[in-house]
């Protein structure tokens, strides 16, 4: 299991905003994305995940083996705790979702509606969804944010245990790890070239 990029660019809003982009991530390892807001990290995961269409280039992995976590947590906020998992079990016919349950320490809020919970419990229940998809590729953008120190490095043993596990993982994070799996590619020297003006455009500036 690898995912590769060849030659990639994305678009935000129709306008190119990186291109170029190449990478190869193995099972077992994880690719950290960086730099400043707004430079397109969110853009490249949602491209991968195949949320959107590229520009050009190549995404060598089905769409069908990844699982996307973005800002949004992805929860009912009517279903308990227990029952925003079991739904997420039964459409990817994953069964127990007791690791994930265990992972992000949620045992003793499984029977609390979801909408009830704080954001930073929100965001554990959001993340635990990645277990219980059973996907090998996990592609996550800014996995930490609500995230308290402790929640934090729940996550990242959920991460360990996923590479472990023979998975791999793409993220946008500005917090380190400490995961000795992980690599880091700043997107900042993929920036797309800022578009030619033709000479209509060129008259009126």
């Amino acid at each position: 299991m690898e995912l590769t990029v060849t030659d990639l660019a994305v678009a935000r809003g129709g306008v190119p905003v990186l291109e170029g982009v190449s990478f190869t991530v193995m099972a077992g390892e994880a690719l950290v994305l960086r730099g400043p807001n707004g430079c397109g990290k969110t853009t490249l995961l949602r491209t991968v995940a195949g949320l959107q269409p590229a520009l050009a280039g190549q995404i060598g992995l089905e769409r069908e083996a990844m699982a996307y976590a973005g800002h949004s947590d992805g929860i009912k906020a009517v279903l308990s705790v227990r029952e925003n998992l079991q739904f997420w079990a039964d459409v990817f016919a994953t069964g127990s979702i007791e690791p994930a349950l265990e992972a992000f320490d949620l045992n003793g809020l499984k029977d609390r509606p979801a909408g009830s919970l704080s954001a930073g419990q929100k965001r554990r229940l959001g993340l635990a969804r990645m277990v219980v998809t059973g996907r090998p590729v996990w592609v996550l953008d800014e996995p930490t944010v609500s995230l308290d120190v402790s929640a934090v490095e729940m996550f990242a043993g959920a991460v360990r245990t996923h590479l472990r596990g023979g998975g791999l993982a793409l993220m946008a994070t500005h917090i380190d790890l400490g995961l000795d799996e992980a690599r880091v590619l700043d997107v900042r020297p993929f920036k797309a070239k800022a578009p030619a003006l033709d000479d209509f455009d060129g008259a009126f500036l």
